[in-house]
């Protein structure tokens, strides 16, 4: 038996019945009961978990593979139980399973894949949405949009709980999109209320964008579009024969949804990119200690910090279409010879021009990693923290920590790399949208060891390795920013505060007008709509408030958010000089 803090995760629909089941005067003290019940100890012992609720009372998780399927699976010893809080509010705080995986997407931050499977055969694409679709959808915006009418500071449990009975009515009705990006909202709700050291707003932002689009745009989808929305079950695993790979370097995985572990990224010959992947439910241990874990393919001992730097023959592979490899019972691999990374064949990752791979990356490619040389000139300071200033081909470029957990070296490897200025380096980073060239530092050369490559969120530097400050070079111009940030801070502002931290007079007093001069006119008027949204109260004859238009407001907040990211993306495309001629303002 051991003592863990960790909850093991439940499915939506388990935490959707158990709060609707709730009577309204316990609907009102659920928050409560969530923060009370997040200090208990839990202690694990095999497929059960149970927390102490008091010295006489224990709930219990019945979880196998760590994962709550049932309601009858929760029990509470409390003369309450079965309609007592304390089932609720353990789910609540529990974090979200994903019920099956969604493909929309390819990222390190992903669960694990399912058992490799042939490619299905293409369906015929649909006319339009069957009618249960459209009833998910809707019930998808409605909740999303009452999450965002809160804000952050206001969704609480009953609201989530909402939220994820659209996820699984969402799912039951053939919308993985919608119903994964409902939980992703979910997440990042719990994760921001928690204070938890993974969330990050902008990333909230996005999964509140993408469900109410998603669920906004599928009643008039037809043919591809609708497919796009519907999104798919799983990623199909295809056969792909004999591979000889090379290993490129290791990243952690610590999500706000409760899942951990590690990513090793290859690549063959022909540059062609593969990950190994082991992502489970748990928290910064595993994330830490995933990189010592065997690689699960084939026969090989391998851990993933040594694939990183080694290479790997696979016979009988199978892929995913984003590069993950599958492990299936026919897929076998063995240990090889890896490469330098200034070396053939991966040397040749670094021999694209950093335009064209920005523009790859923005196009929605299989990845949007980076493979860049740069100088180091200093440092620049950001909200977030310190970011390195270094000069790639004659651009001030910004790299920042790939992830802020403590449990992870990514910031202080950060801090150590700025007193090695003027070394010049080759380094992988994940592209980091926004109106100046930005991106997440993942792995480098050291700076004073040749041939060593470090893995800056597994590896520790140490400043006895590395070199004394030399004379920094004269540092590429910074560019004026475009004043889109007047946009961006009230669209993130309704995410944390709802629809009340807009709607106060005189707001946005000159931001409009700011945004028009420097010709962001579009931009200009989506934030007089959203403002005007969400100060819109009218009043019935006896002159009390009426509730809100939340869907209206929900709305006017998609645009601005959509309209953000686009510009956005076209202003990025235009600092990494790989622009392809498209108005900035579309107006």
């Amino acid at each position: 038996m051991s003592t863990s803090p960790q909850l093991p995760a439940v499915v939506p629909s388990v935490t959707a019945e158990l709060v609707e089941a709730l009577s309204p005067r316990l609907r009102k003290r659920l928050d409560a009961g969530v923060a009370k019940l997040a200090g208990r100890p839990v202690v694990r012992d095999g497929d059960t978990v149970r927390i102490a609720i008091d010295d006489d009372t224990d709930l219990v998780l019945h979880a196998p593979d760590n994962t709550v399927t049932g309601v009858d699976a929760v029990r509470c010893g409390c003369l309450l139980a079965p309609d007592c809080l304390h089932r609720a509010a353990a789910v609540s705080a529990a974090p979200v399973a994903e019920e099956v995986e969604a493909a929309a997407g390819g990222t390190a931050q992903e669960p694990p894949p399912a058992a490799p499977q042939a490619a299905p055969e293409p369906e015929p694409e649909p006319e339009s949405p069957s009618p249960g679709q459209l009833d998910a959808a809707r019930a998808v915006f409605e909740a999303a949009a009452a999450v965002l009418e809160a804000g952050t500071d206001g969704a609480g449990a009953v609201l989530q709980a909402e939220l994820l009975r659209a996820a699984h009515t969402a799912r039951l009705a053939g919308l993985p999109r919608a119903a994964s990006a409902a939980v992703t909202v979910v997440t990042g709700v719990r994760a921001a209320r928690s204070a938890d050291p993974a969330y990050r707003l902008p990333d909230l932002v996005e999964a509140l964008r993408t469900v109410l689009g998603v669920a906004h745009r599928l009643p008039g989808a037809a043919g591809a579009e609708l497919v796009e929305l519907r999104g798919t079950v799983r990623q199909p695993y295809t056969p792909d024969g004999s591979l000889r790979l090379y290993g490129l370097f290791s990243e952690p995985v610590l999500t706000a949804t409760g899942y951990a572990g590690a990513v090793t990224w290859t690549a063959d010959a022909e540059g062609r990119l593969y990950t190994v992947s082991d992502v489970a439910p748990g928290g910064a241990g595993r994330a830490v200690g995933a990189a010592d874990r065997t690689v699960r393919i084939g026969d090989t001992a391998l851990t993933h910090r040594e694939l990183s730097r080694a290479g790997l023959a696979v016979s009988g592979a199978t892929v995913s279409p984003t590069g993950r490899l599958g492990a299936g019972a026919g897929v076998r691999a063995v240990r090889a010879s890896g490469a330098d990374w200034r070396g053939e064949p991966p040397a040749r990752l670094w021999a694209v021009p950093v335009a064209e791979q920005v523009r790859r990356a923005l196009a929605g490619g299989p990845h949007d990693l980076l493979f860049l040389e740069v100088t180091l000139v200093g440092t620049v300071r950001e909200a977030a923290g310190d970011c390195l200033l270094a000069d790639c081909e004659g651009l001030a470029l910004r790299l920042a920590a790939a992830h802020d957990d403590p449990a992870l070296p990514h910031r202080e490897n950060l801090r150590l790399l700025a007193s090695a200025v003027g070394s010049r380096l080759r380094v992988i980073a994940r592209l980091a949208p926004g109106p100046l060239p930005r991106a997440l530092l993942l792995a480098a050369e050291h700076p004073s060891q040749p041939g060593v490559r470090v893995d800056l969120g597994l590896d520790r530097l140490q400043r006895a390795d590395l070199p004394a400050a030399a004379v920094p070079p004269a540092a590429a111009p910074v560019p004026d920013e475009a004043p889109l940030h007047l946009l961006r801070r009230r669209v993130h502002q309704a995410v944390s505060g709802g629809r009340r931290v807009l709607a106060f007079p005189g707001g946005a007093a000159g931001d409009p007008a700011r945004l028009r001069r420097s010709g962001f006119a579009t931009g200009a008027a989506v934030l007089d709509e959203l403002h005007t949204t969400a100060a819109d109260r009218t009043r019935d004859a006896f002159g009390r408030l009426l509730p809100a238009d939340t869907p209206r407001f929900a709305r006017a907040w998609l645009a601005a958010a959509s309209y953000t990211g686009e510009v956005e993306r076209d202003l990025c495309a235009t600092a990494w000089g790989s622009r392809s001629g498209s108005d900035l303002d579309g107006s």
